[in-house]
């Protein structure tokens, strides 16, 4: 009978032969000896006696060994052959009493290659054991500087924690979003309770991710479980049965597969032309119940505490008279933290909204919870650099206004000392630094920006105007808006002669004619001819100043010969006729660009993690902010460092 194993085995592996010659991809299983000879190793490190992934053993220690098996470990010699009979006998034994005798093995790169029990490996794949026992030898490559090697790294640094084996991302940072789902810091070491509960989780994702095809897709386990962790919390997963993650895998398979192909965002400069009724449209269109769109604002803050939330208000106020009652809005204020998020917004759908903004980053987990529930909703959230297929995502090129802003400090300033007060470590936050600092450049090279950070711990209670004012700046960009409540003169671009501050110019948001942009591409179906000809992408709304969404407004206090300058150079913006990201570009670390044609992609701008080297200042990591600043970041943060818990 075990023969009979053996031929069937045999078959297998002649089959992989002849599918990867097929496939022109190499039919030799890997020596690990072969593989080192060009590779700078930094140590060895025992590892014991440990329970080694089948999926993960693909290869021999030495080449001479390899020569009997396919690359899927199964055997290729004849039925006659000494090691035939071997295998035979092994095979014999597992059935009887099961293999006990530990292999020898060398892990690379979280791979491993068998030294001692290449047969008994065979035997266990043949009969699709899910790990092996065996001692285990780590050969730790030199540290370098590819995303292989760091992904690598932080890899040990989690076995260090964890002793998990199994569980591997193709995407840096993978490990530390991991242990933030579970409750866990970087470096802190699990409980054998701990390994338990997740191992069974894992299994159970597994098995039903396996079920739907997970395997023929490009990803690895663990990517795809980040995914589901993103939507679903781990206590959830850790109750749930296989049948029902399998659902729950079903209902956001679409988010699984657009990571698979990894395809950018289709990102929306402007928004498509509007199509124009004729009059026998217009004439039966009609304002009863039936025509009228409902519409749902989830805000973090309220207007009267937050000028965000006040810019958002004002825009959701204008859809009134824009549309002459044909929409109704209602404003959901207030709301923090994922789970009143999702709260939220399951509360304007039973309020009768079928369709949703929701104006912080912070809710973008929950807005995709949402989406993936409702796919009969339209939620939108206002954010950068997400990819996500169940919603879509908007923002401003706020960058164009600070630009024109920074030109003006430039300009202005009489000690080339200029200030700029930031809030939270975003994407796109640095995009808007950066910019007001080349402005400020371009006219006034020996200008210096000196950046402050409204949200670390150690701003809460400093006069930041004041500690910019004591180091010689007079001139000073700060929030975009005034909060209702709180009137103040310190917003936008502000001159400090130590007595009433006087504006110069702001950034203005016009999301009234945003949003009214975006409902009408519902109304004319334009929304829907986007979801088709961009099926397989994730769609961002990045609109600007050529789309009237993003100005700048002045105050008579600029001279009439800068404010011409300034318009020649907003018009120029306006018509992609002058970009500040174009051209050669220096950092605080050297060179970013030195091509004087160069032209950032907007996945470049929006993912700026450097600043410019006229700016003195840095950006703070998420640990040295409050701790609302934090929620903020772990969304949308620009550096992904361990989350705080």
């Amino acid at each position: 009978m075990s023969m009979e194993h053996y031929k069937a085995a045999a078959r297998a592996g002649k089959k992989d032969l002849q599918n990867r010659t097929a496939q022109k991809l190499p039919t030799q299983m890997p020596a690990l000896d072969t593989i080192l000879e060009h590779v700078d190793i930094s140590g060895e490190v025992p590892l014991g006696l440990v329970d080694i992934p089948t999926e993960l053993i693909i290869g021999t220690k030495t080449y001479g060994r390899s020569s009997s098996f396919a690359p899927n470990f199964m055997p290729i010699l004849g039925e006659g052959t000494e090691f035939a009979a071997k295998w035979s006998a092994l095979c014999d034994a597992h059935l009887q009493e099961g293999i006990r005798e530990p292999i020898v093995a060398y892990e690379y790169m979280n791979q491993y290659y068998v030294q001692e029990g290449n047969k008994r490996v065979s035997v266990l794949k043949y009969f699709g054991a899910i790990s092996v026992p065996g001692y285990v030898t780590r050969i730790i490559p030199a540290r370098e500087d590819t995303k292989e090697s760091r992904i690598y790294y932080e890899f040990l640094d989690f076995y260090n924690a964890t002793n998990i084996n199994y569980l591997f991302f193709s995407q840096e940072g993978a490990y530390q979003h991991l242990s933030y789902h579970l409750g866990h810091s970087r470096y802190e070491r699990w409980s054998m309770d701990d390994r338990i509960l997740f191992r069974s989780c894992y299994n159970r994702f597994a098995d039903a991710f396996r079920e739907l095809g997970g395997n023929k897709l490009n990803m690895t386990i663990g990517d795809a479980l980040l995914i589901y962790l993103d939507l679903f919390d781990y206590s959830q997963l850790s109750d749930e049965t296989p049948s029902e993650i399998k659902e729950n895998l079903k209902k956001m398979w679409a988010e699984i597969e657009l990571h698979d192909t990894k395809e950018k965002p289709s990102v929306k400069y402007d928004p498509e032309p509007e199509q124009k009724k004729n009059i026998f449209t217009k004439l039966l269109t009609g304002t009863d119940e039936e025509n009228i769109t409902h519409i749902a604002f989830i805000n973090r803050k309220t207007p009267e505490t937050s000028s965000w939330t006040y810019a958002h208000e004002l825009g959701r106020l204008y859809l009134k008279d824009a549309f002459h009652g044909s929409v109704q809005t209602k404003a959901y204020d207030n709301i923090s933290g994922t789970d009143n998020a999702i709260a939220a917004i399951e509360q304007a759908i039973a309020d009768g909204n079928e369709m949703i903004f929701t104006t912080s980053p912070e809710f973008l987990s929950a807005s995709l919870r949402a989406a993936v529930d409702h796919p009969e909703v339209k939620i939108l959230n206002c954010s950068l650099n997400a990819s996500h297929k169940y919603i879509r995502t908007y923002y401003g090129r706020m960058y164009e206004a600070k630009f024109l802003i920074g030109v003006l400090a430039g300009v202005m300033t009489d000690t080339d000392k200029i200030g700029y007060i930031a809030d939270y470590p975003i994407y796109g936050m640095t995009a808007n630094i950066n910019a007001f600092a080349l402005g400020v450049k371009m006219v006034n090279p020996k200008a210096k920006v000196y950046l402050e950070w409204s949200t670390l711990k150690e701003n809460e209670h400093v006069d930041l105007t004041g500690k910019l004012y004591a180091l010689g700046a007079t001139y000073i960009s700060h929030q975009d808006m005034i909060i209702p409540r709180k009137i103040t003169r310190q917003f936008g671009l502000f001159r400090v002669n130590g007595e009433t501050p006087v504006n110069l110019a702001f950034p203005a948001w016009n999301w009234g004619k945003y949003y009214e942009r975006i409902i009408r591409n519902v109304q004319n179906g334009i929304w829907n001819t986007e979801e088709k000809s961009d099926a397989k992408k994730a769609l961002h709304y990045w609109w600007g100043m050529s789309s009237d969404v993003i100005d700048v407004v002045w105050s008579s206090a600029v001279p009439d010969e800068t404010r011409h300058l300034l318009d020649t150079l907003r018009n120029a913006i306006r018509n992609y006729d002058f970009n500040p990201f174009d051209g050669i570009l220096h950092s605080q670390d050297g060179l970013v660009s030195k091509d004087a044609n160069h032209h950032l992609t907007s996945k470049e701008i929006i993912s700026i993690d450097w600043l410019a080297d006229n700016i003195i200042g840095r950006i703070p990591t998420a640990d040295e902010l409050r701790e609302d600043a934090q929620n903020v970041v772990r969304q949308e943060g620009i550096r992904k460092e361990e989350p705080v818990l």
